[in-house]
């Protein structure tokens, strides 16, 4: 019996020392690795960020739902307490009431939502900008030294 084996691979080269190696290689193979590391880096942040939008759109979907459910509840008590004042008083004026008083909860919660909304405006992060430009500065002080 005779064996066929293929051609042999060669070994992959090993990489010559880095106390051999020039200034010139030295910065090129630290390029390459920076580049490297940002890339990887990249990617987690983009599988982590994918992660949490999905959790965040079943939370939200979840939200929606019961936002709608809260609408229908919430139109039964009205219903109900008109059917309350009715028994006091006629039931167009019950109805006049209740729809009076919902509307001036819907003003004043408007009202409130407008002046905490333009507190939040514009939606820019201020603090966070000017610490990126105190860290570029701080990268650039420590390559002049």
């Amino acid at each position: 019996m005779t064996s066929s084996e293929g051609p042999s691979e060669p070994a992959p080269p090993t990489p010559p020392d880095p106390e051999h190696l020039s200034i010139g290689q030295l910065v090129s193979r630290l390029t390459e690795q920076a580049a490297r590391l940002v890339r990887a880096e990249i990617d987690l942040a983009k599988a982590e960020l994918q992660l949490r939008a999905q959790n965040a759109a079943i939370g939200i979907g979840m939200f929606v739902v019961a936002g709608v459910l809260s609408l229908y509840g919430l139109g039964w008590l009205l219903n109900s307490a008109a059917l309350g004042l009715a028994n006091v008083m006629p039931a167009w004026l019950a109805a006049l009431i209740v729809g009076v008083v919902l509307l001036a909860l819907t003003a004043t919660l408007a009202l409130l939502g407008k002046r905490a909304l333009s507190r939040g405006m514009p939606p820019t992060p201020e603090r966070a900008t000017e610490n990126v430009k105190l860290d570029i500065e701080a990268v650039k002080e420590g390559l002049r030294s």
